[in-house]
């Protein structure tokens, strides 16, 4: 306290009360500070530690070569595609072979009605020849029905066949990844190579100064590894 604060202070011109309260509230802010800073600390520790590594790349095996895996796709989906077009336009054949008989049997009833009523006219008394004409009527009736199914049906498939093209595209589309891939991978192997036969290179450390781990050298390893050393050197 200066001497202007203690002069002030002895003529009653400061409030105590009110400077140990402001002091009070002071300290506690201080102490808020302090608590929400030390607190956002742990946060960051804890939500850094709560971090979940990334699980390890599969194996190099040829399970987990995804160039090869790709070509297995596209040539088992080309097979597949190809097998289902041929049952498709075996399916389509025969439905032809259907229009084509129902077609003639078409005629066969065109030529009964004809000759029915004729006979009707002829013998007009005779109803067996009316209801021949009505059975054969009614039979072109389904004939005609089974023709406009099968039309309907023949569409369908060639919807089916169109749709199919699109196979051929995705196809097409992965062939151009594999392409990529192979250009990279080719790549990377070309820009990590080297001229030195990997025998012939010096291992490399298993923990260097800084690493966060427990598994140093002990002392018995390293007195071994100068031992190999002097042993190298007058060699």
């Amino acid at each position: 306290m200066t001497d202007a604060e203690l002069a002030a202070l002895m003529s009653g011109d400061i409030d105590l009360d009110a400077e140990l309260e402001e002091s009070s509230k002071t300290s506690s802010q201080t102490s808020k500070s302090t608590s929400s800073s030390n607190s956002q600390q742990n946060a960051n520790s804890n939500d850094s530690k709560n971090k979940k590594v990334p699980p390890n790349p599969p194996p190099p095996n040829d399970d987990s070569r995804m160039v090869d895996q790709l070509d297995h796709v596209t040539k088992d989906s080309e097979r597949k595609a190809s097998e289902i077009l041929d049952a498709i336009d075996g399916i389509n054949n025969t439905m032809s072979d259907f229009e084509n008989n129902l077609k003639s049997i078409k005629k066969i009833l065109k030529f009964n009605i004809k000759t029915f009523e004729q006979l009707a006219t002829n013998f007009p008394r005779i109803e067996i020849f009316k209801n021949a004409i009505d059975k054969n009527n009614a039979s072109l009736e389904i004939i005609d029905t089974g023709l406009d199914s099968i039309l309907n049906i023949q569409d369908e498939i060639m919807a089916i066949m169109d749709k199919m093209q699109y196979q051929d595209i995705h196809r097409q589309k992965i062939e151009r990844v594999i392409n990529v891939m192979r250009s990279l991978a080719l790549y990377m192997n070309h820009l990590f190579s080297s001229s030195i036969d990997d025998a012939k290179r010096v291992s490399s450390a298993k923990h260097i100064a800084g690493d966060k781990n427990n598994e140093l050298v002990d002392e018995e390893n390293l007195e071994a590894l100068i031992a190999s050393f002097g042993s190298k050197n007058l060699i």
